[in-house]
């Protein structure tokens, strides 16, 4: 038997809804006393809803994250190869970041400042994100791939060489440079040579005598 929706989500969600609306109008962060004044709401109901303008900027990142989680679960729970599921785990997210941003580019701006602002207060999706790439990063080390690495060491350098397509700002600095094709050649290079073999690029740690 399905669980029946709690009605006080419901209404968080709702209100959450409506308040990013008014963030978009008013372009500027929207507080509990904003939205009190501007929307017709009771400011005793809000409060009864939200403890502070914290927990409905919590609220609010929820509805933004929602699409990347959904997406991170679908690739996770697929039948791909670890390179085209680590491929799709990081594009489907782009797409999504990239659509938002050629939407409404002063608005995403906003969300941006607001995310650095609250960077604590959204850790948590961060995490998220990392645990789901452990998962990929563990198949494909069973496939053979990324050998001689620590999960932690492997997610690490991961995550530093696809940033560009994971930290939203980047859009609105670079975002014309970012493309799916460069995407794909950046896991092409992690599945091919990604390795815990030292490779030479430091130099040797001791003198050598020239003949």
């Amino acid at each position: 038997m399905a669980i029946a929706p709690d009605p006080r989500d419901a209404e968080r969600r709702r209100i959450a809804e409506m308040a990013v609306d008014l963030t978009k109008q008013r372009g500027e962060e929207v507080t509990l006393g904003i939205l009190s004044a501007e929307a017709g709401l009771a400011r005793r109901r809000l409060e009864q809803l939200f403890a502070d303008d914290d927990e409905l900027f919590d609220a609010m990142a929820a509805l933004w994250f929602e699409d990347h989680i959904a997406i991170m679960e679908d690739v996770i729970a697929s039948e791909l190869p670890p390179n085209r599921k680590m491929y799709e785990f990081f594009l489907r997210r782009f797409r999504v970041t990239r659509e938002r941003y050629l939407a409404d580019p002063a608005y995403f701006a906003m969300i941006c400042e607001q995310g650095a602002a609250r960077f604590e207060r959204v850790r948590s999706y961060v995490d998220l994100a990392d645990h789901y790439l452990c998962e990929v990063i563990a198949q494909a080390q069973a496939d053979g791939f990324l050998a001689e690495l620590e999960i932690d060491e492997a997610l690490s350098l991961i995550n530093q060489m696809v940033s560009s397509y994971t930290m939203p700002e980047a859009h609105l600095y670079i975002g014309d440079r970012l493309t799916e094709e460069k995407l794909a050649r950046i896991i092409d290079a992690i599945f091919i040579g990604l390795s815990g073999e030292d490779g030479g690029a430091r130099g040797v740690n001791r003198l050598r005598i020239a003949n």
